[in-house]
């Protein structure tokens, strides 16, 4: 597309107004369902109370042995919006991809995040490169259909590979299309600092994990030692940022209470 000039001016002129428009946009909160995987409850009924607690919307790790039009159906009895799924790279291969594709449509979501991939994909420069070629294909295969796809961060991407890690590898070596979905916990976990590989990932942060970092390992968000106001400037500037997903993997309390006092505590930080 070639600008003119007064088209270029005008364009200039309203930048200033559409930068504080983004930074004022508030970001919606997910919840990845696998924090309630030990609930019992109906997979409906489990969702439905998800938008009870506040919650603009959830991320699938799993379904429940329910299809898409049925967990469709759910989410717009709720409210919810589908944020994402975690999806594992085999439902991506030739034999699974048009499924996969139809079943994301259907939820109305773009996001297609990869959870893990195995160390041995990711423990040396060749096989991070290996597997960077995979997300870069899958990234141009998915992009006709309006699908993203992304990594998932664990605490072993941030051990040391030479000088640097394998989460800063498999990220430079990927198309800016390849979503990086930083997880704080999982990363202080690992020995990383989540706020310096996150600066480096402007406009690649589309969904972020939420998750508190704390010595039992079960604090909710708010009550342990990751530095929120960071992470909320990283994500509201150069991040990129359209979800905040939260996930909470153990507890002090009922699954249900820990996640609920996850946003009660985000809402008190103006999120």
């Amino acid at each position: 597309m070639k600008w003119g000039i007064g088209a270029a001016g005008v364009w200039a002129a309203k930048r200033p107004l559409l930068a504080a428009a983004t930074a004022d946009r508030k970001i919606p909160i997910a919840l990845q369902l696998y924090s309630l995987r030990g609930d019992e409850r109906a997979f409906p009924v489990v969702i439905e109370a998800v938008a009870k607690l506040g919650y603009d919307g959830v991320e699938f790790a799993g379904y429940r042995g329910l299809g898409a039009d049925a967990l469709g159906k759910v989410l717009d009895q709720t409210g919810l919006k589908c944020c994402g799924t975690h999806t594992a790279l085999n439902l991506l291969d030739k034999d699974n991809f048009q499924k996969t594709v139809e079943f994301h449509q259907t939820l109305r979501t773009k996001f297609v995040i990869v959870p893990w991939v195995p160390e041995s994909s990711r423990d040396s420069v060749e096989a991070i490169k290996g597997t960077a070629d995979r997300f870069n294909a899958l990234a141009d295969q998915l992009k006709p259909h309006g699908l993203q796809i992304g990594y998932h961060a664990h605490g072993d991407d941030f051990h040391k590979i030479g000088d640097t890690t394998s989460w800063d590898l498999l990220f430079a070596a990927t198309k800016p299309e390849v979503i990086a979905q930083m997880d704080m916990g999982n990363c202080l976990d690992g020995g990383g600092d989540p706020y310096a590989a996150m600066r480096k990932l402007a406009g690649r942060l589309k969904t972020v994990h939420l998750k508190e970092h704390s010595k039992d390992g079960k604090a909710p968000i708010g009550e342990g030692d990751v530095r929120w106001d960071e992470v909320f400037k990283i994500c509201e500037t150069t991040g990129g940022t359209e979800w905040y997903v939260v996930e909470q993997e153990q507890y002090r309390d009922a699954p249900i209470d820990a996640v609920a006092a996850c946003i009660k505590n985000l809402r008190k930080m103006g999120k």
